[in-house]
């Protein structure tokens, strides 16, 4: 298994508080997948506002999250090493329940497809082994 601590994947992607939304890699493989943990606390600074009485964390940093770990997955690559990677598109994106304060947040993504500097990523978020977001990734490494 190859892990990366927060020192390293920042090594990798440019994201830096409060956006970098993955706290570790448990495991990847340059250009084919990623996986990675964000730890979900009451502090989160989108917790004040959403919602307040009812902590839940926005869908759309999950998906950013799920996007942060597959750049780490293509940015390790040897030919896209110091480049950024940008959101071509979201395409079949589901949630199916809530990320709350307290939990850990397993990030999955696996490329299907690749053409030059633009892909797609499967890519999954689960609680517990429970899927909380699901959809289909397109980057663009620039």
């Amino acid at each position: 298994m190859n892990s990366l601590d927060i020192n390293q994947i920042q090594e990798i992607i440019p994201h830096r508080h409060p956006f970098l939304l993955v706290d570790y890699i448990e495991d990847y493989e340059p250009g084919e997948y990623a996986i990675g943990y964000k730890c979900v606390t009451y502090r989160e600074d989108f917790f004040a506002g959403h919602f307040p009485g009812q902590p839940v964390m926005p869908g759309v940093l999950t998906i950013e999250a799920l996007a942060q770990v597959g750049a780490v997955a293509i940015l390790s690559k040897e030919e896209f090493k110091g480049k950024t990677a940008f959101f071509g598109g979201i395409n079949k994106c589901k949630f199916r329940g809530m990320v709350k304060p307290g939990d850990k947040l397993k990030l999955e993504l696996h490329v299907i497809s690749t053409k030059g500097p633009v892909g797609v990523g499967k890519a999954e978020a689960s609680v517990d082994g429970k899927i909380v977001a699901s959809a289909e990734l397109t980057f663009m490494v620039g």
